[in-house]
């Protein structure tokens, strides 16, 4: 009976050590959940926003797996990102945070903020004023802004908010280096992005996790908890679920 018994517990922790095997290599070779904390990306990505993200996008580093193993100096199986991609990357100032943003410059491309417009190897990415008006969250504080719509020379279109009380106007010229990127939030006066090289900046490819594919669930974390079911109506956002990024 003891041995039975010594029997059943072993296959149970072999069990539990295969799922976890098992749940790793999903999560490091295939799609990773991720939740977005912060309003750099709204309207895009909101705050409560819950995402799958393809691992297998951009090929392998060692950032694809859980806790970053210095196994590898390299990525494996690379594939280009593409401007307007929604990126997650770990920041190079530590190489330990995940941030989210939208890739706009690529290896040898000049950016430059010139009376609030991006030009782009010196030409302006088209934008157009959207008819809308919208309240953004930037941390604790809500701010008015203009929304656009941009679109990047390969066809991308997006949505990106500037604050009506003001925004960055003029920048120096940025140019980005061999095998980094360039990447802006879509909440622009309230982004720490490429544009803050001290904090974030270029971004090396080996530092890229992955891109951002769907919104599987959203709710409103900052205004109601999960746990207080009777406001679910209000704080869960249906229309989000299933959304294709």
């Amino acid at each position: 009976m003891k041995k039975n018994i010594k029997n059943v517990v072993i296959d149970n922790i072999k069990t539990l050590i295969y799922a976890l095997i098992i749940a790793v290599l999903l999560r490091s070779l295939l799609y990773q959940p991720f939740y977005i904390p912060s309003s750099s990306m709204e309207p895009t990505l909101l705050v409560g926003d819950r995402l799958f993200v393809s691992k297998f996008a951009y090929g392998y580093s060692k950032h694809s797996f859980p806790f970053s193993p210095p196994l590898y100096k390299k990525r494996i199986f690379f594939k280009e990102p593409q401007r307007g991609d929604l990126v997650v990357f770990k920041t190079p100032s530590d190489n330990r945070t995940d941030y989210i943003k939208r890739l706009i410059g690529k290896p040898g491309d000049t950016l430059q903020f010139i009376n609030g417009d991006i030009y782009l190897n010196k030409k302006k990415i088209i934008k157009k004023k959207v008819d809308e008006s919208m309240s953004i969250r930037c941390g604790k504080i809500n701010f008015p802004v203009k929304i656009y719509e941009e679109t990047l020379p390969n066809g991308v279109k997006y949505k990106a908010v500037y604050n009506s009380a003001g925004t960055l106007q003029n920048t120096d010229v940025y140019t980005v280096p061999d095998n980094n990127y360039f990447l802006l939030g879509d909440n622009r006066d309230c982004s720490k992005d490429s544009r803050f090289l001290s904090e974030v900046g270029y971004v090396n490819k080996l530092n890229l996790v992955g891109k951002a594919e769907l919104i599987f669930f959203s709710n409103d974390t900052l205004n109601s908890s999960v746990l207080k079911f009777w406001n679910w109506k209000d704080s869960f956002r249906f229309k989000r679920t299933f959304k294709k990024l």
